[in-house]
């Protein structure tokens, strides 16, 4: 074997078709299951879409790069459940394009962040990340505060509609409507919203001010949906423990 490597190796045009072949090979390990996915991933009844504000707070996360240092995938491993939860399920990112789930953690993981602390905390730690842990080495985003552009919300709702995610046409006209409404919950559109998305999604003035939409509201309305738009991990774990 090591003979065969060593005489292909001095035939460059040989070496470079050896290693098509082997990269190929690993190619099409990797890509063979997608071809099922849909029948190997079951939608949980429960899951939602993210609201439009929360899908614009995730336009934010990817375009300042915080995917970068912070994964959102919780792994069976023992040390993890205890730390933040629930192993994630690949049916948690079935509506995400792209997913998040990420493998670098310069950060913590953020799959079960929601609802962990409150939108001030957030607002302030985003701000000045070290005002609220001193050992932080995140960097501070104050330009958050600036109003959100929502220009192009109805679009990206609209693609993401063909992409399957379950965006209907009433959701996709009332999407400005819906963003506003989420970050103002003495409006009468908060209710509308909540019929169009459940009972269960928040409605806050996330960065304490109703009257301005801005970026930190919309980034803040995401970091609040992780892990909440479905029960479907803590459902598993509690079948698990009874069993």
């Amino acid at each position: 074997m090591l003979r065969l490597h060593y005489n292909l190796e001095k035939i460059s045009m040989g070496m470079v078709a050896a290693i098509i072949v082997v990269a190929s090979i690993g190619g099409i390990v990797e890509i063979a299951p997608l071809f099922t996915i849909d029948e190997t991933v079951e939608i949980p009844d429960d899951l939602r879409p993210h609201t439009p504000l929360e899908l614009a707070g995730r336009e934010i996360y990817i375009r300042e790069g915080c995917y970068a240092c912070h994964s959102q995938m919780v792994r069976s491993l023992a040390d993890e459940l205890d730390r933040y939860g629930p192993y994630s399920l690949a049916a948690e990112s079935a509506y995400d394009h792209p997913m998040l789930w990420g493998s670098k953690r310069t950060g913590p993981d953020l799959a079960r962040l929601g609802g962990k602390y409150s939108d001030d905390w957030h607002v302030a730690h985003l701000i000045d990340p070290r005002a609220v842990v001193p050992a932080s080495i995140m960097p501070a985003y104050p330009w958050l505060t600036g109003s959100l552009d929502t220009s192009l919300l109805q679009d990206s709702l609209a693609v993401l509609a063909r992409l399957g995610v379950p965006y209907d046409d009433e959701m996709i006209a009332a999407a400005l409507a819906d963003a506003a409404a989420q970050s103002r919950p003495e409006s009468d559109g908060a209710e509308d919203l909540r019929a169009r998305y459940g009972e269960d999604v928040p409605v806050s003035a996330f960065d304490g001010n109703p009257s301005h939409l801005s970026e930190m509201d919309a980034l803040v309305a995401y970091l609040q949906s992780l892990g909440r738009l479905t029960n479907a991990a803590y459902e598993g774990l509690a079948e698990e423990d009874g069993s």
